[in-house]
């Protein structure tokens, strides 16, 4: 059961004159709209991008957007919105948050919130990273998400290295780490979780534009990179790296399932 907690919530309201309180063919409307559904959130640096199925009552004024630290717990409002869409900027990468959202329309009627099992873990990435081929580059030639950081390829922290193996172009990995290849991606955004099977047994992986690879380090954290770029010396990729000891979660979680819990109050 969600509980949810409200702080200064602004609610859009239209004003209502005086004249219309008295007026006996005026009608107040008390029915909320219907809760938001279709919540998908997606995962960022420091940042969780939210969307939801608009809703389409004549009278939708606008959202609210909640968040909390576990499904069944209490949910402290971020902000409010007029469209189906919200950043919440405010978020740490490292920690855990699950999402909710309610309508509410111009009389001040507020829905109960949303239904969907939603969460987010944001986590660092970073964009057009370079190393080199270790058999000529051995000290630039390594990479540790870790520290965000280019390192020599057989140092300990390097969690994966680039090699030209006679033109044919690899990234390896030691073997107290795994690598597998994702396909063939749009963007280093397209691959959601890290999967539980499929790891490379030559602890390598050919390496081609666009594709996107899933690496679990040593120390049981998971990360992804996509090639953008390949020569004889080098390889440029995007990468993103899940803070969180064992969490799979690379960007986008969307509904887990649509639950129906027990009716929650809506405290005011």
């Amino acid at each position: 059961m969600k509980n949810y907690i409200y702080i200064t919530a602004l609610v859009l309201m239209l004003q209502i004159s005086a004249c219309d309180i008295h007026d006996p063919f005026y009608y107040y409307d008390n029915t909320p709209p219907s809760e938001p559904k279709g919540i998908v959130v997606i995962n960022g640096d420091n940042r969780v991008d939210l969307t939801w199925i608009h809703n389409r009552e004549s009278d939708l004024a606008g959202y609210n957007v909640y968040y909390g630290y576990s499904y069944s717990g209490k949910y402290t409002l971020i902000g409010s919105t007029t469209s189906n869409y919200f950043i919440d900027d405010g978020a740490s990468n490292g920690v855990t948050y699950y999402y909710a959202v309610t309508a509410y329309d111009y009389n001040g009627n507020e829905s109960e919130l949303s239904r969907d099992v939603v969460y987010a873990t944001p986590r660092p990435e970073g964009f057009n990273q370079t190393i080199f081929d270790y058999r000529r580059f051995p000290q630039n030639s390594g990479y540790c998400f870790s520290e965000y950081n280019v390192v020599p390829y057989n140092d300990l922290r390097a969690d994966f290295f680039f090699e030209n193996y006679q033109g044919t172009f690899y990234l390896n990995v030691w073997d107290d780490t795994d690598i597998l290849d994702a396909g063939l991606t749009q963007s280093i955004y397209d691959i959601s979780f890290a999967p539980d099977h499929g790891w490379s047994e030559t602890k390598d992986a050919l390496v081609k534009i666009g594709h996107t690879y899933i690496i679990w380090t040593w120390n049981n954290h998971f990360a992804k990179i996509r090639i953008k770029n390949i020569t004889n010396e080098r390889v440029v990729f995007d990468w993103a790296y899940q803070l969180v000891e064992g969490n799979k979660m690379l960007k986008q979680k969307t509904k887990l399932d649509e639950r129906q819990p027990l009716k929650r109050s809506n405290s005011r």
